[in-house]
């Protein structure tokens, strides 16, 4: 069976959640095309709003107070950013029961440019607190997380890639994607470095560097919201003295930022997509290279670190 991204692997799983859970309603803001398959099945429950963002959230907000369960899917940039106000009251404030799926997360919308892409977003729905921050990796672990998601009454912001596919690491069948996922650290009782992978680049990038060397240990973690991470911070603690945060966003109000406060007697680096702006048009991988963002880099940043320097 043919991998599917993690934006069509959601569309798929809220179709099928939408079969027995007639509460769900899915609005989308110009991005489904006419043959979603949520408005094909559930027609009376899906709603394209165009390019509406703030409205849409506030929409959303309306629903969850009738008891619906509202999923609201546009730009990682235009949710985070244009809608970020009725985020901050509805979701942030208020707490109502609206999910945020946010496409186009970091810079995979390639040649869409700067005004698409988002390596904020995660600093700005942090800022707001109370609201669940998931960045799957994966088909499996995004069709799980929309599970959870649509089973919580909690607002989420579930950050999402554009056409790429990858298989998640493994899970237990029962396993919440609040857990995380540790492997590498080969040999040793406790590994010279631990690096932390958030989202799908980053993981398929530590899961790459720990097949190169297995006495690094590498933790992939989904959810990154403050009440996700600070469970975190005693496993983590176990398992190495430094750690390397790789995330596609910029290093300013990203995971490592909060984990450094959370970890104040451990060394936590990051590699991340630097200060420049990307307005170099090309594809997915294209504008992360002119970012610096990649293997060659993390591998060069982790011989620094490890010979006393972080050279990034």
């Amino acid at each position: 069976m043919t991998k599917k991204s993690g934006r069509d692997a959601y569309k798929d799983e809220l179709t099928m959640l939408a079969s027995s859970n007639e509460q769900i309603v899915c609005i989308e803001a110009d991005l489904g095309g006419k043959n979603h398959p949520f408005g094909q099945q559930h027609p009376q429950r899906f709603f394209n709003l165009g390019i509406a963002e703030l409205a849409g959230i506030d929409m959303a907000a309306g629903l969850a107070e009738a008891g619906y369960v509202p999923f609201f899917s546009t730009f990682a940039s235009f949710a985070a950013l244009r809608a970020a106000e009725s985020i901050k009251l509805t979701m942030g404030y208020m707490g109502k029961n609206v999910k945020v799926v946010a496409a186009y997360g970091g810079v995979s919308g390639g040649w869409f440019g700067t005004t698409h892409h988002a390596l904020e977003d995660i600093a700005v729905l942090q800022a707001f607190q109370n609201i669940r921050i998931a960045c799957p990796h994966g088909e499996q672990e995004t069709r799980r997380v929309i599970r959870e998601a649509a089973a919580s009454e909690e607002p989420y912001y579930i950050r999402l890639s554009r056409n790429d596919a990858f298989d998640s690491l493994d899970r237990a069948e029962d396993e919440s994607c609040r857990n995380l996922i540790v492997e590498g650290g080969a040999r040793t009782d406790r590994s010279k470095l631990c690096l932390i992978s958030v989202g799908e680049q980053a993981t398929e990038l530590c899961k790459q560097i720990i097949q190169e060397d297995d006495t690094l240990v590498h933790a992939h973690l989904c959810y990154v919201d403050i009440q996700s991470l600070k469970p975190y911070i005693q496993h983590l603690s176990g398992l190495a003295d430094q750690f390397l945060v790789v995330e596609e966003h910029r290093a300013t109000g990203s995971t490592a930022s909060y984990l450094a406060l959370l970890l104040p007697k451990h060394q936590v680096h990051s590699h991340h997509c630097g200060e420049k702006w990307p307005i170099y048009g090309g594809t997915h991988a294209e504008v992360l290279d002119y970012l610096g963002f990649g293997f060659e880099p993390l591998q060069q940043q982790i011989q620094n670190i490890l010979g006393g320097k972080d050279g990034f």
